[in-house]
């Protein structure tokens, strides 16, 4: 009776091993690396090479200066060149490797890259980054994005309040 009992509670605890296991597996698809979700820096050391009007800035539907693509086109914000992605024709990369203008405004989802930290910034959170990404919602969506709330933003920035 014994083995029994030291069977079915060995079965239990490997079952409760496995259940956290897969749990830890989903959360990892969730927010981890299998499920691409990049951590957008709230720092980067090349903000002062920003335009010093990033207020006025073409539309999103504005196609890439050197071949006219249509899409994926990112808006430099040194000096407003409209260019295409890496998946293009790869302008905004060469237009960054020839001017070292480091940072561009994705056009496609609001995102912006800094070609020298080799990432994304929040634009949402850094203040010099924030009306470009606030005209670029306007033109691209009509109306003003949505505010982030406080506890929102002290989530995003690593804090958390799982235990």
């Amino acid at each position: 009776m014994a083995d029994k009992e030291k069977k079915a509670c060995d079965s239990s605890s490997s079952h409760d091993q496995n259940k956290t296991e897969d749990e830890e597996e989903d959360l990892m698809a969730l927010y981890g690396s299998d499920s691409g979700w990049v951590e957008a820096r709230t720092h980067c050391d090349h903000l002062d090479i920003l335009s010093s009007d990033l207020t006025h800035i073409p539309t999103p539907d504005t196609h890439c200066n050197r071949c006219h693509h249509p899409a994926e086109n990112w808006l430099c914000l040194s000096c407003k060149d409209v260019l295409c992605s890496r998946f293009i024709n790869k302008h905004m990369l060469e237009h960054y490797q020839q001017q070292n203008h480091s940072l561009a405004l994705s056009y496609s989802d609001l995102s912006v890259w800094c070609f020298s930290c080799n990432a994304y910034l929040d634009a949402q959170v850094m203040p010099p980054l924030r009306p470009v990404y606030e005209t670029a919602y306007i033109l691209k969506f009509g109306e003003a994005p949505p505010v982030r709330t406080i506890e929102f933003l002290q989530l995003g920035d690593g804090s958390s309040s799982r235990n």
